[in-house]
């Protein structure tokens, strides 16, 4: 299941297992004041957080971000179910497009939900990323 939340902690802990733990992102880092603002998502199997997103309003945009599994939940579909559920989301607030930053390696996986790469590789928190964007 997949919800917006307002039980920020258990989001926090997911991404601070994933990104922090799993990716070496600096803690400082991970976390900034866009959290207090943003719209969050959590998903999960049972009684059992398992994956998170947030979501940032903007104009006619929305910026889908900090999106995470945990990963013995990988590859089961969460990580769609999430995306989709975000976009949803902002699609009912009115916004018609969305945008993300993804890490390389799953530019693919954002590509198969109609994503479409835009502007040249960043880095973000020492991992390399790239603008992707998309239409509601």
């Amino acid at each position: 299941m997949i919800a917006e939340t307002k039980d920020h902690a258990a989001c926090f802990a997911l991404r601070h297992t994933v990104f922090v733990k799993e990716q070496g992102v600096p803690a400082s880092e991970e976390r900034d004041a866009l959290d207090a603002s943003a719209i969050h998502l959590l998903a999960h199997q049972g009684d059992r957080p398992v994956g998170t997103a947030r979501i940032l309003l903007g104009g006619h945009e929305a910026k889908i971000g900090r999106v995470c599994v945990l990963q013995a939940d990988r590859g089961t579909g969460l990580g769609k179910a999430l995306i989709l559920a975000a976009m949803a989301s902002a699609k009912a607030r009115g916004m018609q497009s969305v945008r993300l930053g993804a890490q390389l390696h799953a530019l693919e996986f954002y590509e198969k939900l109609g994503f479409t790469a835009q502007g040249p590789v960043y880095d973000d928190a020492g991992i390399d990323h790239r603008d992707m964007v998309r239409d509601l």
